[in-house]
């Protein structure tokens, strides 16, 4: 008998818990030849600002020991060409999606969920706060609880849908951000996000990247998303989905006995484009193997 691998985010029902995380996934689309996009649990897109965005210039990714760094610049079509352009392909395949948007003021991220609110192929909002709010002088709303919990009200008051907020790692204690976003109304929490780094060409004696810093992605991250999601799992009551150095069914359960619901796969992407396919059928492998008769009993079953 297969194991049941279903798992739910928010009253969204996924049929495993494998998503794709935002970034490295495009809008689904560019990935649909190369893998089965009904064999994973969720999409995430590419994070959506109101109006396109050209990104950084270049060189913007570097690969690094045991991971990359990327400083792409948060590059994307904007919410008008996405819901033109990209969610008709969406409506085609049953597979959830869920739109990761982000803004550089409140009114901004306010204005994005309205407009998502209205997109029927969109099933839930992911928020990424990890961004400069402009007029408050650049403090970044994900290392702020304040201004953190501020962004999570203003979407959850501007749409219906399910708000997952993506969490930064480059904080002091990432249970007071969880907390904060939480009580302002969050429905899951993604965690975490890249950690901030840098690169530097000892020939040239400059950075490699030019933007000088970027996010570190990959295994040499996975420690510490792993900690982060224990502890959030242990301090928060909702549903987490793990994130950092995913790149095997082993990394992705040990996610879900940390506390985490489901995960999301990244920089894997970049190395194999079917990379969430595959370790989502190594998933329910490991659990007809060993006996689990569904997904959902090793979910924060961590042992002491």
């Amino acid at each position: 008998m297969k194991p049941d691998m279903s798992v739910e985010i928010a009253g969204i029902k996924l049929r495993n818990p494998v998503m794709t995380a935002s970034g490295t996934f495009g809008y689904g689309k560019e990935f649909a030849d190369y893998m089965d996009l009904e064999k994973i649990g969720a999409i995430i897109t590419k994070g959506l600002s109101l109006r396109p965005k050209a990104g950084n210039p270049t060189p913007r990714i570097v690969e690094t020991p045991g991971g990359m760094l990327n400083a792409i610049g948060l590059q994307n079509v904007g919410i008008e060409a996405f819901i033109a352009e990209k969610a008709p392909f969406l409506r085609t395949i049953n597979t959830p999606v869920i739109a990761n948007l982000y803004g550089n003021t409140l009114e901004e991220y306010g204005e994005l969920a309205r407009r998502l609110d209205k997109v029927q192929e969109v099933a839930a909002v992911e928020v990424n706060i990890s961004c400069p709010n402009v007029k408050q002088g650049g403090i970044v709303f994900g290392t702020d609880p304040r201004a953190a919990a501020e962004v999570v009200a203003m979407v959850r008051e501007a749409t219906i849908k399910p708000v997952i907020v993506k969490l930064s790692p480059n904080v002091t204690d990432i249970v007071v951000m969880a907390n904060a976003c939480a009580e302002a109304g969050a429905d899951a929490l993604s965690l975490i996000n890249t950690l901030t780094g840098m690169a530097i060409d000892l020939q040239k004696r400059r950075p490699v990247l030019a933007n000088v810093t970027g996010g570190l992605s990959g295994p040499a991250i996975k420690p510490v998303a792993l900690r982060m999601v224990w502890q959030v799992a242990r301090a928060v009551k909702l549903p987490i989905i793990g994130i950092g150095g995913i790149m095997t069914a082993n990394d992705a359960l040990e996610f879900l006995l940390a506390g985490a619901t489901a995960v999301q796969i990244g920089t894997a992407n970049f190395l194999d484009p079917a990379a969430a396919q595959t370790i989502a059928m190594e998933m329910e492998r490991y659990l007809a193997d060993n006996g689990i008769a569904d997904v959902k009993e090793l979910i924060g079953a961590l042992r002491y």
